[in-house]
């Protein structure tokens, strides 16, 4: 975490104005009510702390990707109860969130007080990183802070361009222990260090496993990208997941890994199945030997008690994809036996980062997340900020 950046804990809220650059970026479901609103639950603290401090809040974030406009299904309306039940104070509205009435109800706010704005991205230019369109968001506050962590890796107007405007400026507290949690894996990582890397491909995170290269004592493969191995080391995979332009890079990363000392972890069995359904005819290979008309969909139990047992032998923890396709209650047991490993292992005094997206996703829906030490709520900016790269939304609070 960079020094030079200030929290809000440095900063005098009284009688301010605080524009919040929140990620309120949360699932809905067909009713459109929030289905997990650990993001909402995540900016509470940072709001609260403004509001003890005399300040008022003016609240801003994306929801969903809409195509051209104001469509009702992306609306920041349907956050409001939920983040009314979170914080314990009525929330106001702005049905835009920029013009003369987000500015009116922006300018009569009172200490204490709340404003919602309508989502960002109802305009092109919150995602072209427009400058006057930033300006204009600039003029609904007095002091900026960004605690929209899983937003830091786009320069886009509210996130990267708006600081600019600003003489004070600062990071929320979501924003810091996000950055602090990260270094503390890439950084000094208490031994044996063990990464867990799953999801469907290799190729979204090609740079990352380069940088863990260096760190890591042990680099755990399983979820889709985990067939790419099996095929680059001969193997047989049937119809199972396999970017075939990546067996070359496969094999290098193999002999990478021999040449540095990370010992690199492979699944021995597959759950397979006979389509990409919860109930298709189902089976158990050995990894490697994966017959036609067959897919792999998880790690076996064999896996699942080798990947443990690394796990619960290790200090510290990253963990990013999951084992199989975990929406799916027929595949769920390998991401399953990965997470109550590392709960074990966090109860046993190791540090556990969950690296957001979908891991996160499964930590939450299984019930591990107050049992791992911290559930990152960024996947792409996560993976960004420990690929080295300098993120914008972070960049912008720089003095």
């Amino acid at each position: 975490m960079n020094e030079r950046i200030k929290s809000v804990d440095n900063l005098d809220f009284k009688g301010k104005r605080a524009l919040i650059r929140v990620d309120f970026n949360v699932p809905l479901d067909e009713h459109q009510t929030v289905s997990d609103d650990t993001r909402i639950r995540s900016a509470i603290p940072t709001i609260e702390k403004i509001l003890e401090s005399g300040g008022s809040v003016i609240l801003m974030s994306h929801l969903g990707r809409p195509k051209s406009g104001p469509e009702d299904v992306f609306s920041l309306r349907h956050v409001i109860s939920t983040l009314q039940k979170n914080l314990g104070k009525s929330v106001k509205f702005a049905p835009d969130c920029i013009g003369s009435e987000a500015v009116n109800l922006a300018t009569g706010l009172k200490p204490g007080e709340i404003l919602l704005l309508e989502n960002l991205r109802f305009y092109k230019e919150e995602e072209k990183g427009d400058e006057a369109f930033a300006e204009k968001l600039s003029k609904l506050g007095d002091v900026y802070v960004n605690d929209a962590f899983g937003t830091a890796h786009r320069a886009h107007a509210s996130t990267a361009v708006i600081a600019k405007f600003f003489d004070t400026k600062a990071a929320g507290y979501l924003m810091r222990s996000e950055l602090e949690n990260a270094d503390k894996v890439m950084e000094k990582p208490e031994r044996p260090y063990t990464a867990i890397m799953g999801g469907a491909k290799i190729s979204d995170k090609i740079l990352i496993i380069e940088r863990l290269l260096e760190k890591v004592d042990n680099l755990i493969i399983g979820g889709g990208m985990s067939y790419t191995f099996s095929k680059a080391k001969g193997g047989t995979i049937g119809d199972s997941l396999c970017e075939e332009d990546k067996l070359d890079y496969v094999k290098e990363l193999m002999q990478k890994a021999e040449a540095k000392g990370v010992k690199i972890i492979l699944p021995l069995d597959t759950v397979t199945s006979k389509a990409f359904a919860n109930d298709a005819e189902q089976d158990l290979a050995t990894a490697g030997q994966i017959p036609d008309g067959w897919m792999g969909l998880d790690i076996g139990p064999e896996t699942r008690k080798l990947f443990s047992d690394v796990i619960k032998s290790s200090k510290t923890i990253l963990w990013n994809g999951p084992m199989g396709v975990f929406e799916m209650s027929s595949f769920i047991h390998g991401t399953v036996a990965v997470a109550e490993a590392i709960a074990e292992a966090t109860e046993n005094g190791a540090f556990s980062l969950i690296g957001g997206g979908d891991s996160a996703a499964a930590v939450n829906k299984f019930g591990f997340s107050d049992k791992v030490s911290y559930v990152s709520t960024g996947g792409g900016a996560l993976l960004e900020h420990m690929e080295g790269k300098v993120l914008p939304g972070v960049a912008a609070l720089m003095p």
